[in-house]
């Protein structure tokens, strides 16, 4: 495979990786990207993903895809499929290293068995409440457990036991022996098992009743799967006493070293899986694959491509600092990308009709029209022109403020990849309504610009006879503020009601016919765009991916 990361910046997690290389405490890297399958991959994990397999590309090494599956109340197939689907758009492959946590669960209850024998874990009556009164706070030690100084004996009969289905829910959990004093509450023995009947898992299916917590589970597949340095976000920077004691206390055939970096915190946006769940299920979307979410599976849809991903991720850097990323940057970098590679259209978003009168009916012209400006590779097409097109409804204007340079009454413009027209006649309904112009085209200005006379501007249009209807979806951003939420009020006050806009009678020029869903194109002064998945031949469908430039917030959209 191509290594999708060009010219990867220095970061503290290759200089480390370079030290013990360099050192002889590795001869071969491995890393893992490691999600839960409890919803879709978002931005954020995009950045784990292009940092896990991308050092593994460049020193190199191999990089795992694990599903961490201990929880499968909220796990479902759907999301292990759609990860595996997202991971593979992004440009990676982990060729016949595909694991799931659950995979281990016979050899992580043997571990287990190991620390009780140890004397390291024990079995606990106490409700899941009363493990949380007992833990104490941060400026207060924990208290022990009354079931603390059980016998191994009587532990391994209980763990047993609640392996076989024996006891209800929450009746019993297994709990590492740690130090109930200790400064970091991650240390105050942490339940290492929990007893969950009735629950089907989707890899495991009803084999079990007993399931380890991932703070368990997470070190110790690392350790089966030999991973020599496992990155991770910086909240689980304190979880890593408890990595480290995990793998050090049981038979494993390696140590890995955690290393934590910040997340990405995105504007105009969330990432908390939860937030997104609830999204989801409250309807403020229309699905994970939404174009105004930040999942993979969103941005896809929306018409963002891989290496955008990969170059935004690539820019933001790797550092163990938390900032809040603008949206711009995101956006700039799906700008650049599509740019050069996006096929040049046009399309009327909000037709206004312009009937041509010294074009004779049922004359029509083809004009030629290259796909890109800067890479005649793309080649050309022919525009069909004749006496009625469709102008928008933004480009004229009979009281035009200060610099408009469109059409108005008596002046002139120029037709895009055709003829300067002049506007000679406004025609309105009963209430007002400008319904239709018309105009006079100069014949003799194709392909130059008329002499000493003061054109207004350029602007698209579309034959009204040989155009498109088609279906434009004019998304924005989600949410109305940089932090959702941060006011004080819920994160749902804050979201953008007008981050959709549903344009049903647009019109796009013929070669756009039979555009497959996934096809990304530049509308002529209006934006890129991509064709959707619920388009069809008979009604196109397109989603705006970004505009031409950043117009948040200035109402030029």
């Amino acid at each position: 495979m191509t290594d999708p990361t060009d010219s990867p910046r220095s970061n503290f997690i290759r200089q480390i990786i370079e030290d013990d290389l360099a050192a002889g405490r590795h001869q071969r890297i491995a890393t893992r990207f490691p999600p839960e399958p409890n919803g879709y991959l978002h931005i954020g994990h995009a950045k784990s993903i292009v940092l896990n397999f991308g050092l593994a590309l460049d020193y190199p090494g191999t990089c795992n895809l694990r599903f961490d599956d201990t929880n499968p109340n909220k796990e479902d197939v759907e999301f292990v499929d759609a990860i595996q689907a997202d991971v593979r758009w992004l440009g990676f492959d982990w060729a016949d290293r595909l694991y799931f946590a659950s995979d281990y669960f016979e050899q992580l209850y043997g571990f287990a068995i190991e620390l009780i024998g140890k004397g390291l874990a024990y079995v606990c009556d106490l409700s899941a409440e009363e493990v949380r009164a007992y833990r104490g706070t941060l400026t207060e030690p924990g208290r022990e457990s009354p079931y603390r100084n059980r016998s191994v004996e009587e532990n391994l009969d209980l763990f047993a036991r609640m392996r076989a289905g024996e006891f209800p829910d929450g009746a019993r959990s297994l709990r590492a022996r740690i130090d109930m004093a200790s400064p970091n509450i991650n240390l105050r023995d942490p339940v290492l098992y929990r007893i969950r009947h009735g629950v089907i898992h989707h890899q495991t299916g009803t084999a079990w009743c007993l399931y380890p917590t991932y703070d368990y589970t997470h070190p110790l597949s690392d350790a089966l799967e030999c991973i020599t340095h496992s990155i991770c976000t910086l909240e689980f920077e304190d979880h890593r006493p408890f990595y480290d004691w995990c793998v050090a206390n049981v038979s494993v055939p390696c140590k890995p070293r955690q290393i934590e970096f910040s997340r990405l915190n995105l504007e105009y946006t969330v990432m908390s899986k939860r937030l997104l769940t609830q999204l989801v299920a409250e309807g403020h979307v229309t699905g994970w694959d939404d174009p105004r979410m930040p999942t993979i599976a969103g941005l896809r849809r929306r018409g963002y491509t891989p290496a955008a991903i990969r170059a935004f991720c690539e820019r933001i850097g790797v550092t163990k600092s938390d900032n809040m990323v603008e949206m711009a940057m995101l956006e700039s970098a799906i700008r650049e990308d599509l740019d050069a590679t996006a096929p040049r259209r046009m399309a009327v978003l909000r037709p206004l009709k312009v009937v041509i009168e010294n074009i004779p009916a049922g004359q029509v012209e083809q004009l030629p029209a290259g796909n890109h400006p800067k890479d005649t590779a793309l080649g050309t097409r022919t525009l069909p022109f004749d006496r009625e097109i469709y102008i928008d409804r933004n480009d004229f204007s009979e009281q035009p403020p200060k610099g408009f340079k469109r059409l108005m009454p008596g002046t002139e413009v120029r037709l895009r990849n055709a003829y300067v027209i002049r506007c000679d006649q406004v025609i309105k309904d009963a209430e007002g309504t400008v319904v239709e112009l018309r105009a006079t085209a100069d014949l003799d200005t194709l392909g130059r610009n008329p002499e000493g006379r003061k054109v207004g501007g350029v602007i698209h249009w579309v034959s009204a006879a040989h155009g498109l209807r088609a279906e434009l979806r004019l998304y924005d951003r989600l949410f109305r503020v940089p932090v959702p939420g941060a006011g004080g009020a819920g994160f749902l006050d804050d979201i953008n009601h007008d981050s959709l806009v549903v344009l049903t009678d647009s019109v796009v020029e013929p070669a756009l016919a039979g555009a497959a869903p996934g096809e990304r194109f530049q509308f002529e002064r209006e934006g890129y765009f991509v064709t959707d998945p619920d388009s069809t031949a008979q009604r196109p469908v397109f989603n705006l991916t970004v505009g031409l430039k950043d117009t948040w917030g200035k109402g030029q959209r």
